[in-house]
């Protein structure tokens, strides 16, 4: 499968648990970046910027769909424009995840919430071409490209466990590659795992050693696109290389691992991780360590040393609270020792419902206990997630307070960062959850529930850029220094690498006066990362008179 040539990456990207120093481009320092200090800006492809109408239709996808149920125009040119112009790297983004962008099924299906068209990127057709909606190979190499120059990593969404639905456009998979029946009922594994996760959305047989034929639709598309023999050469060479049966899930391992081959991308974010056999993600992920490898030996001298992979799972309703175990009712997995950094974790938005000090102590004592290497990412709100912590946006700032200053990874969804509305009437569903990005609402700074929409943003990206340019604030130990006002501290130590902040988050406004707590010595300059202004500790205090009831330190 042969997307676009290979071209030369221009950044040293980092490793999990191995800090590598690059260039702030908007703090003039050089910072550390770990994937336990993560933040993840994630989006819709379709919702996000539209760079280039041109490709808003094809194949034909012309039925009136339901309301945000159809293709919007957002796609990858959009996304790389935006990294351009610096979006991401004022809001202290230093990884993105978009939405599949691999070609959709074609046609449209009825969910009984209006017809519906695959702009979400989960209903796969074929593996091996991206959608001409979302764009070509030439701008997903240009987006990388881009974001490797700014510091910024790129994650894959990637989908094993189905394929799209069955349209009259789309025939259903061989019976050998998929099943239609039975449906899932959530009771235990069995009934999570071998199974359909809706109606009429094929569940790929990933259980299986036994080898199968591509399916004939699949090879007559190819042969019509003329890489018929292209296909089949490689496909031949990597069953060869691997020793692996032809069976269905090692044929998507292949394609999904030539997009890092060709691309350099930087992780996987895995989808429906729970309703796949758990040892499927290790599999992958050999492949996946494999061709990251041999994308750096095809760029010498553009990666550091130790650059490793990255993937995250979607455990649906995995909690951190449970440690590296995820309970199906009748059976619990370890996802963790199946290949993955990190797991989303969809307990945040409950606990953001707690103040500062029960969050910010769970938190650290999980990651560094029960938790200990590996990770979570957190959210408020997410593209399928209907129970999201503050739906209405009426408290932005504190969401974006409890969550960009947990310990933890985190997951910014389009958005959150300028209160786009999650509820939109005349929606059924997620379809809510998935409007397009409001760029219109912020260039006039329209206002929701009382806030400028640019005063959210510009706390956001305070937050961001602390927390990128400080690890301790997601990898480090946290420790309350006073209740009343509320001040904490993170630590963070491994090796040569030693970090460390101090916040407050209940200050008076005007003149405020903070114990460091030995936490910095005396005559250190720090930085107010909310305020931009500095103080010089002075017998183990640091003062600033500022308009802000937070203060963010840190050299």
């Amino acid at each position: 499968m042969k997307i676009f040539y290979p071209f030369v990456v221009l950044l040293l990207i980092t490793q999990t648990n191995c800090a590598v120093f690059q260039k702030n481009a908007f703090q003039g320092a050089k910072a550390p970046f770990l994937w336990g200090n993560a933040n993840i800006y994630f989006m819709l492809t379709d919702r996000f910027y539209n760079g280039n109408p041109a490709n808003d239709l094809n194949f034909g996808r012309t039925a009136q769909p339901g309301k945000l149920r159809g293709f919007m125009g957002g796609d990858i040119k959009g996304i790389t424009r935006k990294l351009k112009a610096g979006y991401f790297n004022q809001l202290g983004i230093n990884a993105i995840w978009f939405t599949p962008v691999i070609e959709q099924i074609h046609g449209a299906v009825d969910e009984g919430t209006g017809v519906s068209y695959g702009f979400h990127g989960y209903w796969a057709k074929d593996w091996t071409r991206l959608d001409p909606n979302f764009g070509t190979g030439r701008e997903l190499a240009e987006l990388v490209k881009t974001a490797h120059k700014h510091g910024i990593r790129v994650i894959f969404d990637v989908v094993i466990n189905h394929t799209g639905p069955v349209t009259g456009q789309d025939p259903v998979w061989p019976d050998a590659w998929v099943r239609t029946s039975p449906q899932c009922t959530y009771t235990g594994y069995e009934t999570t795992v071998p199974c359909t996760l809706v109606k009429n959305l094929p569940d790929v047989k990933t259980e299986g050693n036994a080898p199968v034929e591509l399916p004939p639709f699949l090879l007559e598309k190819w042969k019509k696109e003329g890489r018929l023999d292209q296909e089949l050469a490689e496909l031949d060479a990597f069953f060869l290389r691997t020793g692996y049966p032809r069976a269905p899930r090692f044929y998507i391992i292949k394609w999904l691992t030539d997009y890092i081959r060709e691309f350099g991308l930087d992780g996987y974010r895995c989808d429906t991780a729970k309703h796949t056999e758990e040892t499927v993600w290790a599999e992958l992920r050999k492949e996946a360590d494999l061709a990251f490898a041999d994308w750096k030996k095809a760029h010498p001298g553009t990666l550091a040393d130790g650059q490793e992979f990255y993937m995250v799972g979607e455990v649906y309703n995995y909690g951190a609270s449970g440690g590296r175990l995820f309970d199906f009712g009748d059976r619990k997995v370890d996802f963790f020792s199946q290949g993955f950094n990190d797991l989303i974790n969809f307990e945040f938005k409950s606990d953001a419902q707690q103040p500062y000090e029960a969050i910010f102590s769970k938190y650290s004592r999980l990651l560094h206990g029960p938790l200990d290497g590996h990770g979570i990412l957190n959210y408020v709100s997410s593209h399928d997630d209907g129970g999201p912590f503050d739906k209405d946006r009426m408290h932005p700032l504190e969401a974006g307070t409890k969550l960009l200053l947990c310990p933890g990874g985190v997951q910014v969804y389009y958005g959150d960062e300028t209160s786009r509305s999650l509820v939109i009437p005349g929606t059924q569903g997620d379809a809510t959850l998935r409007s397009f990005m409001n760029w219109d609402e912020l260039a006039t700074n329209a206002r929701r529930n009382g806030y400028a929409l640019q005063d959210v943003l510009a706390h956001w990206q305070k937050l961001g850029r602390f927390r990128r340019a400080h690890p301790a604030v997601g990898a480090g130990v946290h420790t309350m220094l006073s209740e009343q006002p509320y001040i904490f501290k993170r630590e963070y130590r491994s090796g040569q690498l030693v970090d460390a902040v101090v916040a407050g988050l209940d200050l008076p406004a005007g003149a405020k006066t903070i114990d460091m707590a030995g936490v910095f010595t005396d005559g250190t300059v720090l930085r107010d990362y909310y305020s931009g202004k500095k103080a010089q500790v002075r017998d183990g205090k640091a003062t600033l008179d500022t308009p802000f009831s937070i203060v963010l330190l840190g050299k």
